[in-house]
């Protein structure tokens, strides 16, 4: 829950002073979107990400006042929305929303409550990500319109590059792979490179949401490691519960290679692309082992 004590303050509680004062405010809820957010508007737009520790779970996250403070001071707003972040919204609510531009990544894509949150895995959703969050930079600051503009060309050009290269190589060599997950953040990265989740769907939303799979999920997840119906599994190494520890050393063991995905960026000084660019080489590495060419 997040207290209302503090939310007409002023201060950024990121900011650095005079330097930044007329440089636009913009508040991300979590660092993957943070990261290209900095990217298309600094240095014309001061970006601040809440939830950037590595060990923070977004999912259970509480807001402080210094939270709340930069939210009611930011002039833009990126919020993941379907579920993922509800304490910005509820900071956004107690402020009252005025003057803000909001940036509600779930609504962008047109993804109700009860869908996967966890968009900033597709391919798609980043570039839309990219292409809204430049025109509401240009929107609240006009002046720097051609600043943001040529910034999200270059990110698009450059700083995606191999992102999206090796997204065309997975695709390109391995679609239709079939994959174990241990949790429904891996759905929206396995659609993006053409893979096949074996998992069942209940037992991937039961761990993202912090509830018990049932054993049937549980027997069939083991069946699939067992006889080897999965060629790699995928598990987010933030949340590892008792369950997935089970199912990677259970792979491990069938001799299947396993390749960890993060939540939010890991370490938390790097950039987005260069975030996905590792992980996407430790997939690659993983299906060159389980599917040689």
């Amino acid at each position: 829950m997040v207290a209302g004590a503090g939310l007409a303050a002023c201060s950024t509680g990121g900011g650095t002073g005079a330097s930044s004062s007329h440089r636009v405010q913009v508040v991300a809820g979590e660092n993957f979107w943070g990261s290209i957010a900095a990217q298309i508007g600094e240095p014309d737009a001061e970006v601040r990400s809440i939830i950037e520790n590595p060990d923070t779970d977004p999912h259970s996250y509480e807001a402080t006042p210094a939270d709340a403070r930069a939210i009611a001071s930011a002039k833009v707003v990126i919020e993941n929305g379907i579920g993922y972040d509800p304490w910005v919204q509820q900071i956004l609510d107690a402020n009252g929303g005025a003057g803000v531009t909001v940036l509600n990544v779930g609504k962008l894509l047109g993804i109700a409550a009860g869908g996967n949150p966890h968009q900033w895995y597709s391919q798609d959703a980043v570039e839309k990500f990219a292409a809204r969050l430049t025109s509401d930079l240009a929107a609240v600051d006009p002046a720097h319109r051609a600043d943001y503009e040529r910034n999200e060309r270059d990110f698009e050009t450059n700083g995606l590059a191999q992102y999206d290269a090796l997204i065309a190589r997975v695709k390109r060599q391995y679609r239709g792979t079939p994959i174990g997950a241990s949790e429904s953040i891996v759905v929206p990265l396995a659609e993006t490179l053409g893979l096949k989740v074996m998992t069942p769907q209940s037992f991937l939303d039961a761990i993202a949401e912090g509830s018990e799979p049932t054993a049937s999920d549980k027997t069939t997840a083991d069946e699939q490691i067992r006889d080897h119906r999965i060629k790699v599994f995928v598990f987010n190494s933030q949340n590892s519960t008792p369950d997935v520890q089970r199912l990677v050393g259970e792979a491990r063991r069938e001799g299947i290679p396993v390749t960890p995905v993060t939540e939010t960026l890991t370490p938390s000084n790097v950039t987005f692309q260069d975030w996905q660019g590792r992980e996407l080489r430790s997939l690659l590495a993983a299906l060159a082992r389980a599917v040689p060419r």
